[in-house]
């Protein structure tokens, strides 16, 4: 294992995905062998990870995944590559003010060297105190460098020198503004890297700059320091037979899926078909099972209520019993109608009944624990799932099938759908996360399929 390395900030906004994209182009740019990851459950910034290695991306959630599932896909995918890990939001922040299943809580299980990225427009000594409060605020905090982002090449040497001298941390270069190189954002965070204009060209720039002003070598042998992980290897499970035909809704309005999540599913033997709900004209033939994962229906909903055959194809399918997962964006494609993002109602799949309705606020953020009310698809009755929301939009019939709870809080509301053939709600699961779960869908997805070809 050549190491790993996690990049935090004081908060959201900093310059992780930049600083983060800026590295890993260099790295790839070296033909050093490298693999991404994101601390939390944000799908988008994997995305960015994924078109700069032309790899996938994997996120590692200590809520959703368990310090178990984090170390087996750490281990596994890092093997013989260097690991970089971005963190989310601020350092320590973590369920409920606490640093659970922070990016800190992320390095210190993991034993992962952290490097502060400190966004320094504006700052002087500022900016060593402000390293020296982060390293401190925990003993065991893993903050052993800083990189500054946003700093002109004319302040940079003095501020690191500050720095190192006031805190004793090493400061590992920094980054200049690059106008020409900004990432936009909209309301789920940044857009999705292939949407994002120029942006091998911002790329390029990016790693440009890192190889002037970062020390690329030094990060480098930062990330040997890491210790070996002590975790056990993970037996593979037993696949399921007859390797059951899963559809996997995957185009520019259903893009938000954890690839671990999908790598279980094919260990568990099923086989992966993409289809697109905007562009192909039914369900892919001869499937099993169904994967309506989330994204952004919302900024396509001309486009997919144009798509009248793939409508039809999904309301008949999942009306005959084609077991079914369909997470937030594709649980709102479920609807009868979904009001898209300039506030037109437009005609969906309608297997339930209502409309999905943008509002001006989230309705739910952050992680759930889901009980199960009632036995179905992915559980039995009692059993609990870990999940997460964020949405805009809500349902006029979102289903009561599960209670969900807020950790370390006592908020509580009923939420999903939950049949022997389907769920479908706003919460994601990752199904990495829970085995089980994943298990009992794939195994419907191969009765299923058996039954229809006899």
């Amino acid at each position: 294992m050549r190491g790993r390395l996690l990049l935090c900030a004081p908060a959201s906004g900093c310059g992780k995905t930049t600083v983060t994209c800026a590295l890993l182009q260099a790295l790839v740019n070296r033909g050093v062998p490298t693999v991404a990851f994101k601390s939390g459950p944000d799908y988008i910034d994997p995305m960015f990870h994924r078109e700069v290695m032309g790899t996938p991306s994997r996120n590692l959630d200590l809520f959703l995944m368990g310090e178990a599932g984090v170390l087996a896909s750490l281990r596994e995918n890092g093997r013989g590559r260097v690991s970089i890990l971005e963190g989310a939001m601020g350092y320590y922040d973590g369920i409920a003010m606490s640093s659970r299943a922070s990016a800190y809580d992320l390095a210190r299980k993991t034993q992962t060297p952290a490097v502060l990225i400190l966004d320094a427009r504006g700052s002087a000594l500022s900016a060593a105190a402000l390293a020296s409060g982060f390293r401190d605020f925990r003993p065991d905090s893993n903050i052993q460098g800083v990189i500054l982002n946003r700093v002109s090449p004319m302040v940079y040497p003095r501020l690191k020198g500050a720095i190192e001298a006031e805190t004793g941390l090493r400061v590992y270069g920094f980054l200049p503004i690059c106008p020409e190189a900004a990432l936009d954002s909209r309301h789920l965070g940044l857009v999705t890297a292939p949407e994002v204009e120029n942006f091998r060209e911002k790329l390029a720039a990016l790693a440009r700059a890192a190889e002037d002003s970062l020390d690329i070598d030094g990060l480098l042998t930062l990330a040997a320091s890491a210790p070996q992980l002590p975790a056990p290897e993970e037996p593979l499970p037993v696949p399921v037979a007859g390797k059951p035909r899963i559809a996997l809704a995957r185009d520019r309005a259903f893009c938000f899926y954890y690839e671990d999540a999908l790598g279980l599913l094919e260990r568990l033997g099923a086989e992966l078909v993409p289809f697109s709900p905007l562009e192909d004209p039914g369900l892919p033939e001869d499937i099993g099972g169904l994967y309506l994962g989330g994204g952004y229906p919302e900024l396509h909903g001309e486009a997919l209520e144009a798509n009248a055959g793939m409508r039809q194809s999904v309301r008949e399918a999942i009306s005959a019993g084609l077991p079914t997962i369909a997470e937030c964006g594709g649980f709102m494609y479920l609807h009868e109608a979904l009001e898209d993002n300039c506030g037109v109602l437009r005609s969906m799949a309608g297997v339930f009944p209502g409309r999905a309705l943008r509002t001006q606020r989230l309705q739910q953020f952050g992680y759930v624990k889901l009980t199960a009310r009632e036995a179905g698809l992915l559980c039995p009755a009692g059993e609990a799932i870990p999940a997460h929301e964020f949405h805009y939009w809500k349902s006029e019939n979102p289903g009561a099938a599960f209670l969900g709870e807020k950790p370390l809080s006592q908020r509580h509301w009923d939420c999903g759908y939950h049949t022997p053939s389907l769920y479908a709600g706003f919460p994601h699961m990752h199904l990495a996360g829970a085995p089980q779960a994943a298990r009992r869908f794939v195994e419907r997805c191969g009765a299923y399929q058996r039954r229809q070809n006899p």
